[in-house]
């Protein structure tokens, strides 16, 4: 039977191309990153992509000023949100994996944590990519039709 995908390295499956901010973007920015990237976190570095925090699409909704809830036009919506940043609001010391860890250690702090996704990290806490529960159905439903193919011997090793 082949390889486990819970034993695979978080790598693997990792999205390597993400999309972050620093804590000195507004929320303005970083909801605007969330709609036009159509992601829900982001993860927060400094200028060295070292890990300081995340943002989620929920923090954003949470972070709003009472003000900002029922605005009296997009643009003063835009102008609240402008003015407070990402690093007065982000999570500070989020969970995440190394790049190392395994599919299935990133899928238990997940479950864990009630989370749905992971900064992934290297051993000098730089920000490497993101793994998310997608990345991890997407492994495993992957990993499922491979395996049907070769028990089904349509596909030869």
């Amino acid at each position: 039977m082949p390889d486990s995908i819970a034993h695979k390295p978080v790598a693997d499956v990792m999205t390597p191309n993400f999309i972050a901010c620093s804590p000195y973007t507004s929320l303005a920015e970083a909801d605007e990153l969330l709609k036009k990237n159509r992601i829900r976190r982001l993860p927060v570095v400094d200028r060295e992509n070292q890990l300081l925090g995340i943002i989620t699409v929920r923090d954003l909704l949470a972070a709003r000023p009472p003000e900002a809830i029922y605005p009296r036009s997009q643009e003063e919506m835009v102008r609240i949100l402008s003015s407070i940043t990402v690093g007065a609001v982000m999570k500070k010391h989020p969970v995440g994996a190394y790049q190392t860890d395994t599919i299935g250690r990133a899928a238990e702090l997940m479950l864990d944590h009630k989370i749905g996704g992971l900064p992934v990290i290297d051993v000098n806490n730089q920000v490497v990519g993101i793994i998310t529960e997608s990345d991890v159905f997407r492994a495993i439903v992957r990993q499922w039709r491979e395996d049907n193919l070769i028990l089904s011997g349509a596909h030869r090793t």
